[in-house]
């Protein structure tokens, strides 16, 4: 593969949460955008680096549809607040990191990646997957929150939360 370098200005990269608990039908799904990142193929390995303190609220989401209207800008920016301050640490803890060796291919069109993800100080094993839609790769993963040291977000005395598993997706231009 060959060395590529892809950043926010190429590439996307969202996370998804889900809600659970007694109150879930009064919360809210979301998808966030990572505003700040770099991701770095070379032929051996690949490496990304995340911004903790630059996630947004792109929207919420209501059974599995983008809700645009759903929270307002106010309820965006606590929700941000919350996410930098109190879950990731962002002053302490201001990189979410990604190492990989290269390659661990599947096929042509798809691969599947083992490496080391970092988050809030803690190191962990994790797979991601890789896939070729037309010309952009697609990177998915999910990542437990408690294996990170995170506790899911919790309100009204626990009865609505955040589910532990988060989604990622990554997409960004094929690398030839």
């Amino acid at each position: 593969m060959k060395a590529a370098r892809f950043d926010a200005s190429r590439a996307e990269c969202l996370v998804f949460t889900r809600k659970g608990g007694l109150l879930a039908g009064v919360g809210h799904d979301l998808k966030l955008r990572v505003e700040r990142f770099e991701v770095v193929i070379d032929p051996d390995r690949l490496r990304g680096r995340f911004d903790s303190a630059s996630l947004r609220v792109i929207c919420a989401s209501v059974g599995g549809q983008d809700a645009p209207g759903a929270l307002s800008e106010r309820d965006r920016r606590e929700i941000e607040a919350t996410i930098i301050r109190e879950v990731l640490d962002a002053r302490r803890h201001p990189w979410i990191e990604f190492l990989a060796d290269l390659p661990v291919l599947a096929g042509p069109d798809d691969a599947r990646l083992e490496g080391l993800l970092a988050i809030l100080g803690r190191e962990r094993r994790q797979t991601i997957s890789v896939r070729r839609e037309g010309d952009r790769a697609v990177v998915e993963a999910s990542i437990h929150q408690p294996d990170f040291g995170i506790r899911p977000y919790t309100a009204m005395l626990g009865a609505l939360r955040v589910r532990p598993g988060v989604g990622v997706r990554l997409t960004a231009p094929w690398p030839e």
